[in-house]
């Protein structure tokens, strides 16, 4: 992995309503939330139809990052996505998407640009209305699996036990502590921190 576009949309995803706020498939969600909560310079997000979601702005660094969170559910994320991309000009390759991911454990997070959906209805919308376009960056905050293909979805849409949702947060903290070094494309310099981190480790120790 070389550096990368400096990131000018970073989205989260998840489903809206609170009856989903705290399972594992809103985990792109609490990263957008605690990076507002955490950041100076941030902005509160706010509902915007044009967009289909709730958006806002991060100065990190000096440079203005767009943040989204669709308000339609996430096999439609596209559509929010999208129409936030086409009216700032944003290119695929200056999109950072973060999403639960199945198969890395609780506690751990990868960066990664481009691929394919990997199952992820939420990415895979992303990747048809974008025009079947699929460089764009992925934050991939692990959630683990649970062992059966016939469970995911019962699983992704649960919440996490208090030890799996606590590695979480503690992984989502860790992204927060690199978010500059990670919009600003320094992705390599990440990597090798980021990739090493294992909040279930660290937990043990």
């Amino acid at each position: 992995m070389t550096d990368t576009t400096p990131v000018r949309l970073l989205v989260g995803l998840g489903n809206p309503g609170s009856e989903y706020s705290q399972t594992r498939h809103n985990a792109g969600f609490w990263l957008i939330d605690e990076l507002i909560r955490r950041l100076p310079n941030s902005q509160a997000l706010s509902e915007d139809s044009k967009f289909h979601g709730r958006s806002g702005q991060l100065i990190i660094g000096g440079h203005s990052i767009r943040l989204l969170q669709p308000s339609t559910f996430m096999n439609r994320s596209g559509l929010s996505v999208a129409a936030l991309a086409n009216f700032y000009k944003i290119a695929p390759e200056a999109i950072l998407v973060a999403h639960d991911e199945l198969d890395i454990a609780p506690g751990t997070v990868r960066l990664k640009m481009g691929g394919g959906h990997g199952g992820h209805n939420g990415l895979r919308d992303i990747i048809s209305s974008l025009g079947n376009q699929k460089y764009f960056g992925r934050l991939r905050i692990g959630i683990g699996h649970p062992g059966n293909a016939k469970q995911v979805s019962n699983f992704v849409l649960k919440k996490a036990p208090s030890t799996e949702q606590r590695w979480i947060e503690d992984s989502i903290d860790e992204v927060v502590r690199h978010i500059e070094a990670i919009v600003k494309g320094d992705w390599q310099l990440v990597m090798n921190q980021l990739h090493s981190f294992n909040a279930a480790e660290s937990d043990s120790e």
